[in-house]
């Protein structure tokens, strides 16, 4: 068998057989084939898409490419969940603990951000000692203990993955459904949990703009999950605007505490309950109705926030910084950004003010980049609110003043003010799932 072969059978747009697929995957992984030819291939298939089969075998020849995550000593049904990212989206540090107040076990691994704002490990690594590598006694000692764990990947977790994902980056084949979900359901699927809840967003500040490309995106993956033997389902969420009023590392686990405690942000508040019941009825606790009151009472009892703060604890983290977040990582410049007219906000380009929080040093440029943990934006004003000239709109802090320019200019380009009021957008379009597509 030769690559070659492969790459003018999909350039021609016929199916490879399950065979071929195998081949490319673990010879590119082994060495035998270059880089150059890989990337032929994707291209090939960028162009010519992939079918479902072929869709569905190369995830799990992606998946069974390096370490497949043994969760046996883990007691009890393990619930994932994985969210195609955002702005300002801190959910995992608020949805894994109200699951595990549920009942349900959350073995979860977690990435590191790259441009707009941290990712979730580097979210929790704002807290001072908390541990996010942990060797596989601990991590299964800690979910046993706690009921949940969030740690980064380690070991050789699906590279396959990352060999295509680096050379997609730089051939410009990373916007293909069917490449996508091979590279989120690959590390899903070999991260061992028994289901798997995607949040898929959608929005200006999401890799998928259009809800047409989302549920395509949802409808792909839940199938590659549900043939993998994982109960697995979608729900589209709204990435149009930043996701609650904090954004920037410690900001954010300021935020999650805050939603913990039951209070916070109404917007946060909501898109994380549906996230938890839509884990734990993947997890047989009953229908979405009854999984959305159990969440609530997990908020409401204190449960939820107690087994945050276990998890905090058993991986080393400050506790004193999660009962008093004011004890977190804070920059020492603070700048406020004010309305030069009034009007209706009627949007906020998500995108564009996650480069801003990345301007101030929350985010990383390159792999290199340094996070301020203390950095970051503070949003006083959303869509829909009416603003007079001189009201604040939000408050940039950083590590020094002259940061607050540049990224002063992107915040406002992302603003749009209107003299008439904007109709409220969802936060929720509505779920993918075996059963098909539900849209609310």
């Amino acid at each position: 068998m030769r690559a070659y072969d492969c790459i003018a059978k999909k350039r021609d747009g016929e199916e490879l057989t399950e065979e071929e697929i195998r081949y490319l995957i673990s010879s590119y992984v082994s060495g035998k084939i270059p880089d150059y030819q890989m990337a032929a291939f994707l291209m090939a298939a960028y162009f010519q898409g992939m079918t479902d089969r072929e869709t569905a075998v190369m995830t799990q020849a992606v998946a069974h490419s390096g370490d497949m995550v043994d969760l046996s000593g883990i007691q009890g049904v393990k619930a994932d969940k994985h969210s195609t990212g955002g702005v300002g989206d801190k959910t995992t540090m608020i949805v894994a603990p109200i699951v595990a107040a549920c009942g349900v076990k959350v073995a979860k691994m977690s990435g590191r951000g790259l441009g707009h704002t941290g990712g979730t490990i580097d979210k929790l690594e704002a807290i001072p000692g908390f541990r996010t590598t942990l060797s596989k006694v601990e991590f299964a000692d800690v979910v046993n203990r706690t009921g949940l764990s969030i740690v980064g990947q380690s070991g050789n977790l699906a590279p396959a993955d990352k060999k295509m994902y680096a050379l997609r980056d730089v051939t410009a084949t990373v916007d293909s459904i069917p490449l996508i979900a091979v590279s989120i359901m690959g590390k899903k699927l070999a991260a061992g949990n028994d289901s798997i809840l995607l949040d898929v967003k959608t929005g200006s500040g999401a890799f998928m703009k259009t809800l047409d490309a989302s549920v395509s995106l949802a409808k792909c993956m839940v199938a590659i999950g549900e043939a993998a033997g994982k109960r697995t389902a979608a729900l589209i969420t709204n990435m149009d605007v930043p996701l609650g009023n904090y954004i920037g590392n410690a900001l954010e686990v300021k935020e999650a505490v805050q939603v913990l405690k039951d209070r916070g942000p109404a917007d946060l508040k909501q898109v994380c309950l549906h996230l938890a019941a839509g884990m734990l009825e993947l997890s047989g606790k009953g229908s979405m109705e009854e999984c959305l009151e159990l969440a609530r009472e997990a908020l409401k009892s204190g449960a939820a926030f107690e087994r945050f703060l276990a998890m905090v604890e058993a991986q080393g983290g400050d506790t004193a910084c999660i009962l008093d977040p004011d004890r977190l990582p804070a920059a020492p410049f603070r700048h406020e950004i004010k309305a030069e007219k009034e009007g209706y906000l009627t949007h906020i380009d998500t995108e564009a003010c996650g480069i801003a929080s990345m301007l101030l040093g929350a985010g990383r440029e390159t792999k290199e980049s340094v996070l301020d943990y203390g950095a970051g934006i503070i949003l006083k004003k959303k869509p829909g609110d009416w603003v007079k000239a001189g009201d604040v709109l939000a408050v940039l802090l950083a590590s020094g003043e002259e940061l607050f320019p540049d990224a002063e200019a992107k915040f406002r380009s992302a603003l749009k003010l209107s003299p008439q009021r904007p109709e409220a957008e969802k936060l929720i379009y509505g779920k993918v799932s075996r059963d098909g597509v539900e849209l609310f």
